[in-house]
């Protein structure tokens, strides 16, 4: 069974898509419009504040999905490490299968946005919540607390150089080997 979106289901998904790959300032609302099939009356009707409404729909959109896979990846996992391999090789195959463009879609939406208190207020906002989903795995796979929290957030900062780097290089590689420089070569 098929579902057909709603207009603004397609706005944001198209929007996070595209700014995904070329950033806030590399898209614009033509070309988000054309890429949606829907009128320009459709998005001020949904998003009144126009891109930047849009931009923060697309980065809690964007969210939501990494958030699947962060589940996914740490869900059969044996231990937080395993979880955290898998997490950073399920976005290295993403990249690859992007063609080497696709960042971090919160970075790509929200910091290369215009600099405002909206637009950084949001993205602290989903970088938190990453790192509290990435933190509540850690505790549940027996991590203490203050250690699964530290570890989070190791992880979430290895993987946004590794992002930028993997973009540069456009290589896949240092997304793979981020569980090696934040928790070392050896295995828990």
């Amino acid at each position: 069974m098929t579902t057909t979106l709603s207009t603004r289901d397609r706005l944001i998904i198209h929007a996070a898509q595209l700014f995904q790959q070329r950033g806030y300032h590399g898209v614009g609302l033509t070309e988000i419009l054309e890429t949606a099939g829907v009128p320009k009356g459709s998005l001020y009707h949904h998003f009144p504040n126009g891109k930047a409404d849009l931009a923060v729909a697309a980065a809690d959109w964007a969210s939501v999905d990494l958030l699947r896979i962060v589940d996914d990846a740490f869900g059969e996992a044996v231990d937080f490490r395993h979880g955290a391999t898998t997490l950073c090789f399920k976005l290295a195959k993403l990249f690859d299968l992007s063609g080497h463009w696709l960042g971090c879609p919160i970075s790509s939406t929200l910091f290369e946005g215009p600099a405002n208190d909206l637009f950084r207020t949001e993205a602290a906002r989903i970088f938190d919540v990453w790192i509290e989903a990435v933190k509540a795995h850690g505790v549940r796979l027996g991590l203490p607390p203050a250690k699964a929290a530290t570890s989070s957030e190791a992880l979430w900062i290895g993987l946004q150089g590794a992002w930028t780097l993997s973009r540069a290089r456009r290589d896949s590689s240092p997304l793979r080997h981020v569980p090696d420089f934040v928790f070392g070569s050896d295995p828990q």
